[in-house]
């Protein structure tokens, strides 16, 4: 099942809070086909939970995790990391996607 760090949990409702959407949360979804490097992952703020979402709880935290998702989520972590190149969530764990592609795709990992 999903995860989220304390970080991400705290970074995320301070978004939600200055956007005024207070008791809203984050929504991960699939975009794109991902190829040999598994799908990808986007983020989005939303209301509520829709019809067969998962909802994962940290911190008062809601995160809504749809279906078509929610498989290449097992095991993985949101977290928010800041770096000298920037700010931002990342969703990390799971198998090393790089060291598994094995026809030397350079955008996994």
């Amino acid at each position: 099942m999903l995860k989220i760090s304390d970080k991400a949990a705290e970074k995320a409702l301070e978004i939600l809070k200055s956007e005024g959407k207070e008791g809203w949360g984050l929504r991960v979804f699939t975009q794109g086909g991902g190829g040999c490097c598994g799908p990808s992952f986007g983020l989005d703020i939303d209301e509520k939970a829709s019809e067969g979402d998962q909802t994962v709880e940290k911190n008062g935290l809601k995160v809504f995790v749809g279906a078509d998702a929610a498989e290449g989520l097992a095991d993985k972590e949101i977290d928010y990391i800041v770096t000298d190149r920037g700010e931002g969530f990342v969703i990390n764990g799971g198998a090393d996607a790089a060291s598994s592609c094995g026809s030397g795709c350079s955008s996994c990992g």
